[in-house]
């Protein structure tokens, strides 16, 4: 069978179900179930778990979980490696590729929607960017801070800006040294047309209402300061200038290790912050109309659904 041919009918019998939704909505026990019910493995397109050294606050599913069914994509990297949405374009795609050749049927979950869109959208083609500009923009960082980035971020591109993750300083110095370098908005780079996959992709989207979504996240957070999440970060933070640590979660405990603030402000802010954080997940999510949105509780829908579309 030539490649092309192999290409079609893996067009007409593969199937990706994409199930995406904010922090603390529930995927991690859908897609355990889905996984049971449709005899498939699960990929993580969550950023956040990808790294070893950083296990409760990203919220990884637990030991119990992983070892239900195989799961991708966690605990796969360490803080010290460099990674990005590109690589993991590659790795996810040739992954999905093994699996296919013996399940009809792959989950793919997580809340970075930039990972997602990766592998059932594409990636755009950035130019490659000097590196002095990057240094510039670092040297910014240092000697202004984060809002600084912020602040110059929302100017240059604001499009951009209401997306990205406003406290990740990588994310928005990559932003700002893409439109220093080409003088033009990083967001005019994320508008390719949607590439072909040897694949459809099913995607569900989660939500809840928004008074308990904040109540389910302040419930995590209390629940993960409770497994130890203070000793964690306080083991992290010599390490606290590289990328992966770039995050809601640990960030907040480092402001108070750094003696910024108190500890229940330290507090306060990780749950204000991991709020915000799934407010932008879902206005990212919210843009792209092929994903259908159910309630976690309507899981017999949410098989129907996708039953309807693979049988």
């Amino acid at each position: 069978m030539n490649s092309r041919s192999k290409n079609h009918l893996l067009t007409q019998t593969s199937f990706l179900i994409l199930v995406v939704g904010p922090t603390a909505v529930g995927k991690t026990d859908l897609c355990l179930n889905l996984a049971k019910k449709f005899d498939t493995e699960i990929l993580s397109s969550d950023s956040r778990q990808f790294y070893r050294e950083m296990e409760i606050g990203t919220a990884k599913p637990s030991p119990e979980i992983l070892n239900q069914v195989p799961h991708h994509f966690i605990n796969s990297l360490s803080i010290w490696e460099d990674y990005d949405v590109k690589r993991f374009e590659q790795d996810a795609l040739k992954l999905l590729d093994q699996l296919f050749d013996k399940k009809k049927v792959v989950i793919m979950t997580g809340g970075s929607g930039l990972f997602a869109d990766a592998i059932t959208e594409g990636l755009d083609e950035i130019p490659e960017i000097p590196k002095e500009f990057r240094e510039e923009v670092i040297r910014d960082f240092e000697q202004k801070g984060l809002e600084f980035l912020q602040e110059e971020l929302a100017r240059l591109d604001p499009k951009y800006f209401a997306q990205v993750d406003q406290k990740n300083p990588q994310r928005l110095m990559r932003g700002i040294e893409v439109v220093r370098a080409t003088e033009k908005p990083f967001s005019s780079f994320r508008q390719k047309a949607k590439v072909n996959r040897p694949f459809q992709t099913i995607k569900i989207g989660l939500y809840r209402d928004r008074a308990e979504l904040y109540q389910r996240i302040d419930q995590r957070m209390d629940e993960m300061l409770n497994q130890g999440l203070a000793d964690e970060a306080r083991n992290l933070f010599p390490f606290k200038h590289l990328n992966a640590l770039q995050t809601v979660g640990y960030q907040e405990i480092f402001g108070y290790l750094e003696g910024n603030y108190s500890w229940d402000e330290a507090v306060r802010l990780l749950k204000r912050n991991s709020r915000r954080y799934a407010k932008r997940q879902l206005t990212w999510f919210r843009k792209d109309p092929e994903i259908q949105w159910f309630i976690p509780e309507q899981e017999a829908e949410i098989e129907e659904f996708i039953a309807a579309q693979i049988f």
